[in-house]
């Protein structure tokens, strides 16, 4: 794979034409607390200031001033709030400055990148002059191949101007970045980084809560740690009172370079707020003029969860530490590292486009483009460069900490985005369970009931859903074993995971995947090595599976108990309630035995795989008898619900597995191209494969799909109206290609026109306006991964180590 950098000057236009206008846009989203969303997004960025994922407004504001008429121009937040109320006009008419609003041009995004472009009028007196350009480019890099800038804690926020007439800009920010209080006693320094001929100077405002509260949240919003907002050195800076400061701006086009020495002091007290400027001279150039200025947004804490870990209850530092001793070498690095990174994230922007337009439309290219920062903006890297561990908040349905059914549904991401991400995640759920903290039988729900907070359930008292759990992981571990054991680059589930050094493999390595042999790649430095491939991947999985071989079978026991006939219990659509003898977990269940056959044929446990494939085969007779409509055309939601129908979204495991090779060997099956023009090449089907699900349950199913869709999509079955986006897009990816199509179709319909004013929902009704279910407002999660399902299932099953296949034929 071919890594190009991308001139800085270029960012702007790396956003390709977006089809899709949803409710909302992700501005500034690494992790679950530096998670910044432009609401309204419908509407002009002026109208309402941006929100935290919750909900909670942010202070965050540009304006663009023109010296020579003296107006003011709105471009983000509402800082004309602090200009324009009576008093105010009173103000503006005596220091002869002027309100005006720019034309907004609309959004442009892709999976890294929101574009927010505008045009300000010329002044009368430039009668040839065209109107001023202005767009702010809001960049928080995905960047698979580096776990390493993945893990930063910051983002990028540019602007860019053109035009024939001077203009200044103004961007800050408050205190509500730092603390859900709105009392909150905060304080603030200006510091300068130290002076180095080969890098620019910077200047940074650092803002935290003067009482730390150390894995404490208010509204979702973490209490501890502290924002670092960062610019040039030659940009003027202020502190102060937003209204006094902005005004002064207004009336100057021009920040004073002086500290507000009011510190600490409440967030709304005479509310302090912390301002950069830049004048841009362009009427002086041949031509228009352009500029730029980059600022960064960083979010750091030394700590970022407590964790049940082997060892006890363990404070948890930040992955980034492993490179980086203090927060000013992370910022100096990350502020300079743009064009490595814009460069990386480009790469897997375009390759996703290329990829999801194949698959999909351009509307499913904007669908996954807007779920990729909306995925990792849930998780928070932290561990060591030898341990590296990847945790995940289950944000907005209640805070539970590495949730297993929400990592599941999102899974399809991290397959087709960087696999090793997805064994990061499943690191702390098996060192815990392995310690023997959790006392049950069967896998746990989740490592604690909020995030930041990881501290187990030892009583044994999570959430209920034991068959669920232990399918999802025994899915997820076979997957994961797919991913490790590809025979070349070219079949691997993930193309970003070949990219960097191919190392033979070494006796001593042991079940992780560390980030200890970064590498340069293309003139870009800390690259990962590959995540396996060849005789490396098969002995990595071997040593991976091995090391939880005892939970393995453990839960797969389990599911020989139980998954037969479930009892009465929860699934992951828990919202549903509980109900007993559900088709689509005992399905699941029956995956998750097979799944098992294969994790212990790869180990030559041959009596383990021959027993659980055997059993996996009994039940799955019994569930075609039980779990189907007795015309055959259709699975009930449960064995004994007789008239009812379900999404089967658990089939797409069947597939993804490599156990249903009439879907994953047909030639009509999506295989994304690794570059763009190459030709879509179908799957090799070996002689002798056979169907694990029969395909005509494949077929009659995505007939039932086809009559049961509505205006906005699939429901989940036929108990209501409503619909889950992740199982909609994992259904479709197993569904003939005409009813894939008329799903993403109406998904994106509803992504265009749907009531919720949040980050997107994975959970809305089909009909009406689209809206939250009454009482359910699901937003912001992570389980949006599973709208890659096509993705990664287009990748599955192309190549495997022959001890792999072998496991899969015993």
């Amino acid at each position: 794979m071919q890594l190009s950098i991308i001139p800085a000057a270029l960012l702007a236009s790396v956003a390709t034409a977006s089809t899709l206008k949803p409710p909302v846009l992700p501005l500034i989203v690494r992790n679950p607390y530096l998670s910044t969303w432009l609401q309204n997004a419908r509407e002009e960025p002026w109208t309402k200031w941006p929100m935290f994922w919750e909900g909670n407004e942010l202070g965050f504001s540009v304006l663009a001033h023109v010296p020579d008429t003296k107006e003011v121009f709105p471009l983000l937040g509402r800082p004309q709030d602090s200009l324009s109320s009576h008093e105010k006009d009173y103000v503006a008419r005596e220091e002869g400055y002027s309100i005006s609003y720019p034309s907004y041009k609309g959004a442009q995004y892709d999976a890294s990148t929101t574009n927010l472009t505008y045009s300000l009028p010329a002044p009368e007196a430039f009668a040839d002059a065209s109107d001023l350009n202005i767009t702010l480019s809001f960049f928080s890099p995905i960047t698979p191949t580096s776990t390493l800038r993945q893990s930063l804690p910051a983002a990028y926020v540019t602007v860019y101007v053109e035009g024939s007439f001077n203009v200044s800009i103004y961007i800050d920010v408050n205190g509500q970045w730092v603390s859900g209080f709105p009392d909150s006693e905060i304080e603030w320094t200006l510091s300068r980084g130290k002076a180095n001929g080969a890098v620019e100077r910077l200047k940074t405002w650092t803002v935290k809560r003067k009482e730390q509260r150390i894995f404490n949240e208010e509204k979702d919003q973490a209490e501890w740690g502290q924002l670092h907002f960062t610019a040039p050195d030659d940009m003027l800076h202020q502190s102060g009172h937003s209204d006094e400061l902005r005004q002064s701006f207004a009336k100057t086009g021009k920040l004073q370079n002086v500290v507000d020495g009011e510190s600490p002091r409440g967030i709304h007290d005479k509310e302090p707020i912390f301002a950069f400027s830049k004048l841009f001279e362009l009427e002086k150039k041949d031509g228009p003029g352009r500029g730029s200025v980059m600022f960064t947004v960083s979010h750091v804490q030394d700590l970022v969860t407590q964790f049940a870990s082997e060892r006890g209850l363990t404070q948890m530092r930040p992955l980034w530490k492993s490179w980086f001793y203090t927060d000013e070498e992370l910022i100096s690095f990350h502020y300079h590292d743009f064009a490595n990174a814009n460069a990386l994230a480009t790469n897997y922007s375009e390759q996703l486009h290329v990829d999801a337009d194949a698959y999909g439309s351009d509307n499913y290219v904007d669908i996954v483009a807007l779920s990729a920062r909306q995925t990792m903006g849930a998780t928070s890297f932290s561990g060591t460069a030898h341990n590296p561990i990847l945790f995940l908040k289950e944000i907005s349905s209640n805070g539970n900490s590495q949730t297993v059914d929400v990592i599941f549904p999102a899974f399809p991401f991290f397959l087709y985005t960087n696999p090793k991400w997805a064994t990061y995640l499943l690191e702390p759920l098996l060192e815990h369970q392995l310690s023997g903290q959790y006392p049950n039988k069967y896998s746990m729900h989740d490592l604690g009931a909020h995030f930041p907070n990881l501290t187990g359930h030892a009583d044994g008292r999570d959430e209920y859903m034991p068959v669920e759990e232990c399918g999802d992981m025994l899915i997820m571990a076979l997957s994961l074993v797919h991913a490790m054991t590809y025979t070349s680059d070219e079949t691997a589930q993930s193309i970003w995971s070949t990219a960097g050094e191919k190392r033979d493999f070494n006796a001593e390595d042991d079940h992780r995947f560390p980030l200890t042999n970064l590498n340069t790649h293309n003139g870009i430095t800390y690259i990962d090595d590959a995540f396996g491939g060849r005789a490396k991947g098969l002995h990595k999985a071997k040593k991976w599976v091995a090391r939880s071989y005892r939970l393995w079978k453990q839960w797969t026991g389990y599911l020989v108990q139980f998954a037969r006939d479930p009892e009465n219990q929860l699934s992951t659509d828990d919202f549903a309630g509980w109900l007993p003898l559900q088709t689509n977990l005992a399905l699941k269940g029956i995956i998750g035995i097979r799944a098992f056959s294969v994790l212990a044929a790869i180990l030559d446990y041959d009596a383990d795989a021959v027993f659980h494939r055997e059993k996996s085969e009994e039940y799955l007779a019994h569930w075609q008898d039980r779990g189907l409509s007795r015309d055959k055309t259709h699975a009930k939601l449960s064995y004994e619900w007789y008239g009812s129908w379900t999404t089967l979204y658990s089939l797409y495991s069947d597939a993804l597995l490599c156990f249903h090779p009439s879907t994953t060997s047909n030639t009509s099956t999506f295989v994304p191209a690794a570059r763009e023009g190459a030709q879509q090449q179908p799957l090799g089907r070996r002689e002798g494969e056979a169907d694990f699900i029969p395909h005509t349950i494949y077929t009659s199913q995505s007939t039932t799909y086809a009559l049961s869709l509505q205006r906005y999509g699939l429901p989940l079955d036929s108990r209501h109206l409503y619909a889950k986006s992740d199982w909609e897009l994992y259904a479709a990816a197993v569904a003939e290609p005409s009813v894939r199509q008329d799903i993403l179709s109406r998904v994106a319909k509803w992504v265009n026109e749907t009531s919720t004013d949040r980050a997107l929902s994975d959970l809305y009704d089909t009909e009406g306006t689209g809206g939250f279910p009454e009482g359910i407002r699901f937003h912001a999660r992570p389980v949006v991964g599973g709208h890659f399902a096509g993705l990664s299932l287009g990748r599955a099953c192309r190549g495997r180590e022959e001890g792999v296949r072998e496991g899969m034929e015993l």
